[in-house]
């Protein structure tokens, strides 16, 4: 095995995160949860490692740096000394408001709703998260008028998924590539989209 860099790690970190998903989503247990937790954290370590060897930055420097993003981002939840509020909003939509708000002041280069949204995040968690930013913004889903009634439940709408991959599939399709796809003409159709 070569050296290790931040670029080599990186299947791994996504690995371990999706095996958290896995452990919350089968109900795998405290034991496990927190195994699988210590396998991210241990890749959060490696990183940081890495960055102080060329002194970059250290852990402390991670675990300060998020600190001090969750009193900013949560003035809802902590004062600015970080001490905790008296009250918190009544409801999430006002928490959501207060987050956006305060991530738009933080990075007012982000001149548009989507971006942010990371284009290596899997086709499917990509929609949701297009959709999701295009709603909270107020933006007109320009390209959504194809959606289809969904079922009752999830485990409904995971046969209904799955059926339509084990389709493409039987016809030469790439499902993942296909929404992929779909998903960029919907985010370059709200090219001109007002930013949230």
């Amino acid at each position: 095995m070569g050296a290790l860099t931040h670029e080599s790690l990186v299947e791994y970190l996504l690995e371990e995160a999706y095996e958290v998903a896995e452990t919350i989503e089968t109900g795998g247990g405290d034991a496990e949860l927190q195994a699988e937790l210590g396998d991210v954290l241990l890749q959060v370590v490696l990183h940081a490692r890495l960055a102080e060897e060329r002194k970059a930055f250290t852990l402390d420097d991670v675990a300060h740096g998020l600190s001090a993003k969750m009193i900013r981002r949560n003035p809802h939840v902590f004062r600015p000394d970080g001490s905790l509020q008296d009250g918190f909003p009544a409801t999430v939509e006002e928490i959501v408001v207060t987050w956006d708000a305060v991530k738009k002041a933080e990075k007012p280069e982000r001149g548009h709703v989507f971006d942010g949204v990371p284009a290596a995040l899997p086709a499917l968690a990509r929609a949701q998260k297009l959709l999701d930013r295009a709603e909270r913004a107020g933006v007109p889903a320009a390209g959504s008028e194809t959606a289809v009634d969904a079922p009752a439940t999830e485990a409904e709408l995971g046969e209904l998924l799955f059926g339509i991959v084990a389709a493409a599939r039987r016809n030469g399709l790439d499902a993942e590539r296909a929404l992929r796809g779909a998903a960029r003409r919907f985010q370059d159709g709200q090219g001109s989209a007002a930013s949230p």
